[in-house]
């Protein structure tokens, strides 16, 4: 079994706060791996210590046999990331845009043209490429931003929420482009609170709560564990029916 992500009694502590708790996973190459959880359950640390812009106060993580402590910049190169806030200049054309964050990537100019014209005519946004993103619609600025992260040729693809406060037709095409993707064989982590989602799209699945991994493996065998053909039916099964409510980290921090 070829992996994709290894990560091993990886933990984050913010003073008294454990927001990761050892987790221990891996992802095989070329599937799609959902990581779940309530709100505050940890996974956008863990997200985030993935992508190496948080460093873990103990344990490690390879990505693509990187390790995300020693092998940083490496790591960088191999990963490509979809963040829930869209990475994109609203004054400028999706080319300008792509332009400038292939640069970034340090794709070559030849290669970065004919990347950025293959890719957006994937997107069906071709015809648009010379108007401003600041116009389009967030169905349109979200597969901007998913194929941004693409010019480089990422092994893995990193997907924080990318359908969230999509219209259904935008949704269908994300997911649809998600498993081309994969059929492509690049790796995919997924989160998501959409159930149907993760129903749909994922292989394998983590689900964290209080920052704990606490269910990890096939999707159909936690469901045929917990005798339900529903993911929705599990996932409330590990994690309880409770509300989860959560207050802005930014405002609470400003005291209010």
């Amino acid at each position: 079994m070829s992996l994709s992500v290894e990560v091993r009694e990886l933990t984050k502590v913010f003073g008294d706060l454990v927001a990761v708790d050892h987790a221990t996973f891996s992802v095989k190459r070329g599937e799609i791996f959902g990581l779940l959880g309530p709100n505050g359950a940890g996974k956008s640390t863990l997200f985030r210590m993935l992508c190496t812009v948080l460093r873990p106060t103990y344990g490690t993580a390879k990505v693509e046999g990187h390790d995300i402590l020693k092998e940083t910049n490496e790591v960088r190169k191999v990963i490509g990331v979809v963040q829930e806030k869209l990475i994109l200049y609203a004054p400028l054309t999706p080319i300008e845009n792509l332009t400038f964050f292939g640069k970034l990537y340090g794709v070559e100019d030849d290669v970065l043209k004919r990347k950025i014209e293959e890719l957006l005519q994937e997107a069906k946004l071709w015809e648009v490429r010379d108007k401003p993103v600041g116009i389009f619609s967030s169905g349109m600025r979200q597969r901007v931003n998913i194929i941004r992260a693409l010019l480089h040729d990422p092994k893995l693809l990193m997907l924080d929420e990318p359908t969230n406060t999509l219209d259904p037709q935008s949704v269908r095409w994300v997911r649809d482009y998600i498993k081309a993707l994969r059929d492509r064989g690049l790796t995919i982590i997924l989160t998501s609170h959409d159930m149907y989602e993760i129903d749909e799209l994922a292989e394998e699945v983590a689900i964290m709560d209080r920052g704990k991994i606490i269910a990890v493996g096939g999707k159909e065998e936690l469901k045929n564990k917990y005798s339900t053909d529903k993911f929705e039916e599990v996932f409330l099964a590990l994690t309880g029916r409770t509300l989860r409510d959560e207050l802005s980290g930014r405002l609470k921090r400003r005291g209010w």
